[in-house]
């Protein structure tokens, strides 16, 4: 199966701040049933002719009530995103809020703001397991990012 063939997802790290990353936005979810009560990047499905970027500001929207500036793209391995099963792959931006306060208004009954300077406590969750090792990522970029922070440099 060609890489075209697979679903595209976008997540949003969210966080307190893309200058100064101190804490991330954890979604629980309530379905599926395998995944109810685990952790994620909130996001969903780009629709057809949508753009990745555009795709999350309405998920975001849509799933926590809030809109928001992103940063910079987390890499993953492949320009396809970090993949979720074998039909679908997720691309995941930092993003921090612009407007509104998160609340769990569609698939998520609990938001929790994660404290990055204790990665234990990060990983400690039950993230769902594709989301884990973009958990780990993001814990290194952070960590390397310094005072650079995590926007997305120059452009508005």
């Amino acid at each position: 199966m060609g890489v075209t063939g697979l679903i595209g997802v976008v997540g949003g790290a969210v966080v307190d701040s893309l200058a100064e990353p101190g804490l991330l936005l954890a979604a629980r979810r309530t379905a599926p049933p395998q995944f109810a009560g685990m952790w994620e990047f909130p996001g969903g499905k780009v629709e057809p002719g949508e753009a990745a970027e555009d795709a999350l500001h309405r998920e975001l929207r849509e799933e926590l009530g809030v809109l928001v500036r992103l940063g910079t793209e987390l890499p993953a391995e492949t320009a396809t995103g970090w993949p979720l099963n074998e039909k679908a792959a997720m691309r995941v931006w930092f993003a921090e809020l612009a407007e509104g306060e998160p609340r769990p208004l569609e698939d998520h009954d609990e938001l929790r703001w994660l404290d990055l300077s204790n990665p234990a406590a990060v990983l400690g969750l039950p993230w769902i397991p594709a989301d884990f090792p973009i958990v780990e990522a993001l814990l290194a970029a952070v960590r390397a990012t310094g005072p650079r922070g995590v926007g997305a440099g120059l452009s508005h």
